[in-house]
């Protein structure tokens, strides 16, 4: 085909698109069913991943849940049987090491079966400046907010590629989109896991298993205790999200096939502005929003200041 009807098909392509994105304003998005799916989601011990958990249970969904906390897990277990679920599977797993992913991978393969939706939601935060940053946490970092990804990837994503179906999800957050004073290894990790996850995307549509979906979510700080002590100069105007929120927020892009979810809205009109304005124009903001200090206060899930 040579370049003018090249040029002439992406743009029809284009206008198609932005009709199609008009009228989804005024249609609600079909949902898919995730009833029967093996989901998977780690770091499902607390927080957000349990929370998913049991919004998954109730749409019909086999869980299958990984955490380091394995009393936490099995108390996510309890609640979701105790919610009337019965297909439901939790293994005690290190996301920082990648032969246990890889053990545990091939226990679930086993006793389970072929993962179709993956949650990739474990993550920790040193919240330490980068030269007060011990070498040990940054690498820790590294391996349970990027590497995890990569391996759990490595692990369930040729079933799905067999079989044309799946979707991998990755619970990045607003600091893998913008870098912010004492989340410097935090944000690094979460950039590098926003840049997977889009770089494997396009690797699946190139390749042709469109069946295989993806969805990156960024959310603003949940208050579920790992950033407890932070505050934001506008926090009364973005107060950190509600978890329950988070959660619901999060589990209706995957049945939507969002591709990228920012949350909340506010957060994206700054990121956006943020890639318009002049860098020294975007320091002044940031200063005045308090972006770059809100670490300063830093306390951390179950630590006393």
């Amino acid at each position: 085909m040579n370049f003018f009807l090249e040029t002439l098909l992406v743009i029809v392509k284009l206008l198609y698109l932005t009709l199609e994105s008009l009228l989804l304003l005024f249609i609600p998005v079909r949902k898919k069913s995730v009833a029967g799916e093996i989901v998977l989601i780690t770091g499902s011990g607390s927080g957000i991943g349990r929370l998913m958990a049991l919004k998954f249970s109730k749409l019909g969904a086999t869980l299958v849940l990984w955490d380091i906390n394995q009393d936490g897990n099995k108390e996510t277990a309890r609640l979701l049987k105790e919610n009337g679920s019965v297909r439901v599977h939790d293994y005690t797993c290190d996301c920082s090491k990648k032969q246990e992913i890889y053990r545990v991978a091939d226990q679930v393969k086993k006793e389970v079966g072929d993962v179709s939706i993956l949650i990739n939601n474990a993550g920790i935060v040193t919240g330490k400046r980068f030269l007060d940053s011990p070498d040990s946490l940054i690498e820790k970092s590294m391996d349970v907010n990027t590497m995890a990804n990569i391996w759990t990837c490595k692990a369930f994503l040729p079933a799905m590629m067999a079989a044309n179906h799946g979707h991998l999800v990755t619970i990045a957050s607003a600091a893998g989109l913008v870098g912010t004073s004492g989340l410097t290894d935090y944000c690094t990790s979460k950039f590098a896991a926003v840049g997977f996850l889009e770089s494997l995307g396009a690797e699946m549509r190139h390749l042709g298993k469109t069946g295989i979906k993806t969805t990156t979510v960024c959310p603003y700080f949940i208050s579920t205790g790992m950033f407890e002590g932070c505050k934001p100069k506008l926090r009364r105007l973005m107060p950190f999200l509600k978890p329950e929120y988070a959660a619901e927020r999060i589990v209706t892009s995957v049945l939507r096939e969002e591709s990228c979810v920012i949350i909340p809205q506010a957060v994206s009109f700054l990121l956006k502005m943020k890639c318009l304005l002049p860098t020294k124009m975007s320091y002044v903001i940031g200063d005045y929003i308090g972006f770059f200090s809100f670490m300063d206060t830093f306390i951390g899930r179950g630590k006393k200041k």
